[in-house]
C-alpha cells in the first residue's frame, strides 16, 4: 500500500529492499486487479503493464475522500463521518479496502457496513482508555518511523513513547512529527538516537524500563494531550515481538491508574 524504508538490517540497502517489494506484482497479467495507492511514488513507479488498475491516495484515484464522502467509480459509498475510524490514515485504508474487496466480489452494502463497524486490529492506534483526561493508546505495530508519522497526524497534541531497537533506519524523520508531538519519552537501544532526533525541538525523557516510561508519560501529560506508544523501532531489545510489547503496555498502563 505505501513504500518507506525498512527492514535495513536485513537488505543492502533501500534499493535492494524496494527490488523485494515490488516482487508483489512480478506475475501480474491481463486477469489480475492490481490495486495501487498513487499517492506514493515509489509503488506507482512499479505499477505493472497489462493488469487492471484500481486506485486510491490522490483525489483524482478511482477511490478517495472528497467533501466528507467516501467515492468511488459509482459514487459515494458511505460518508466519512459513519466510519469507525476516521483519521486520515484511517481513510487512506478505507479506500484501499474498498478497491481491493470490490475487485474480489464483496458487495457495496458490505463493505459499507463493514467500515461502519470495524475498529481497528490490536496494537495500531487501539485505544486503552482514557485516564486523568488523557486518552492513552497502543500503537506497538508501528516499527518504522512512517508509521509513527501516519499515527500522530490525527490528533493536535502529543506526548509520544518511542524507541527500541533500530532497523537501520533513519530515526531523523521522527522530527517530522512536531507538531503535534510535543514530549517524547524515548526507550529501549535507540533510546539515544531518539534523543538526538528530537534534539532542540521538544523535550525528550528517557525511561530505562516500560513502567518508567509510562510514569514519565503521565507526568509529562496534561489536558489536551494524548499519550501514544508509537516506537517507530522493532521490540526485539525488550520483548519477542510488537504484540507482547502492546500487551505488556496497555497493562501496565491499566494498571498504573487503577491502583
Amino acid at each position: 500500500l505505501n513504500f518507506s524504508p525498512d527492514h535495513l538490517d536485513a537488505h543492502a540497502n533501500v534499493e535492494a529492499y524496494e527490488a523485494a517489494k515490488a516482487k508483489i506484482w512480478i506475475h501480474s497479467d491481463s486477469s489480475m486487479v492490481v490495486v495501487v495507492n498513487e499517492a506514493d511514488p515509489v509503488v506507482a513507479n512499479h505499477v505493472p503493464e497489462g493488469a487492471t488498475i484500481v486506485s486510491f491516495g490522490l483525489p483524482s484515484s478511482d477511490w478517495r475522500a472528497d467533501n466528507g464522502e467516501l467515492l468511488g467509480p459509482g459514487g459515494a459509498i458511505l460518508s466519512v463521518a459513519e466510519l469507525a475510524r476516521s483519521q486520515p490514515h484511517d481513510v487512506e485504508n478505507a479506500a484501499a479496502a474498498c478497491a481491493t474487496a470490490l475487485a474480489a466480489g464483496a458487495s457495496l452494502d458490505g463493505v459499507a457496513n463493514m467500515l461502519r463497524h470495524f475498529e481497528g486490529l490490536p496494537h495500531r492506534l487501539q485505544p486503552i482508555g482514557t485516564f486523568d483526561g488523557v486518552p492513552w493508546f497502543d500503537d506497538s505495530k508501528a516499527t518504522v518511523p512512517h508509521a509513527t508519522l501516519a499515527a500522530v497526524s490525527g490528533f493536535g497534541s502529543v506526548v509520544l513513547i518511542a524507541g527500541g531497537r533500530n532497523k537501520g533506519l533513519d530515526l531523523s524523520l521522527l522530527r517530522q512529527t512536531t507538531p503535534p508531538v510535543r514530549a517524547v519519552v524515548a526507550i529501549g537501544d535507540s533510546a539515544q538516537e531518539i534523543v538526538e532526533a528530537f534534539a532542540g525541538l521538544v523535550p525528550v525523557a528517557v525511561a530505562d524500563d516500560m513502567d518508567n516510561a509510562i510514569d514519565k508519560a503521565a507526568t509529562i501529560s496534561r489536558g489536551g494531550d494524548v499519550v501514544i506508544l508509537s516506537p517507530a523501532c522493532t521490540s526485539f531489545d525488550w520483548y519477542k515481538n510488537y504484540k507482547e510489547r502492546g500487551l505488556d503496555f496497555a497493562s501496565r498502563v491499566t494498571r498504573k491508574f487503577s491502583t
